[in-house]
């Protein structure tokens, strides 16, 4: 069983920083907001999920990657990323999440990577390495350690 290692808002941009809990509506996380809403935010990209193991991988790579410094809103461990998929259904706590897609990323992530490189987490270019976004089937609060089940 996963769990959420990080929760991750801000008020526009990256890095998103960590809070110990957070609501989760159709619209997104309380407190979160994206500056683009063309690319950004919207019903079908209320949150954002990133896979820690991920995060460690980039790390040993040498990428200065940190939970959230990509913009994703859900920090998870111990999830079969193989299995978060579009269409796939997650239990995150009592809220539901289904996936809309795959996150393209964006210069604005550049920091986080080596030669600023964040194609590296693009799912055309390195499949399985992307960010998902997820619509919100049933509201909620999150906490930090809470139950992920896909």
């Amino acid at each position: 069983m996963g769990v959420v290692h990080s929760i991750n808002v801000s008020n526009g941009g990256v890095p998103k920083l960590p809070r110990p809990s957070c609501y989760i509506s159709v619209n997104g996380l309380e407190g979160d907001r994206q500056r683009d809403l063309r690319h950004h935010g919207g019903p079908d990209r209320a949150v954002c999920l990133y896979s820690l193991e991920l995060i460690q991988a980039l790390q040993a790579e040498g990428h200065a990657i940190t939970p959230g410094s990509i913009g994703e809103n859900l920090t998870v461990e111990r999830v079969d990323w193989s299995q978060m998929v579009p269409g796939a259904r997650v239990a995150v706590g009592t809220v539901v999440l289904e996936l809309t897609d795959y996150a393209a990323p964006c210069s604005n992530i550049a920091r986080s990577f080596q030669r600023r490189q964040y194609v590296r987490v693009n799912q055309k270019v390195h499949a399985g390495w992307s960010r998902l976004y997820a619509r919100v089937l049933a509201e909620g609060t999150v906490c930090i350690g809470a139950q992920v089940a896909v």
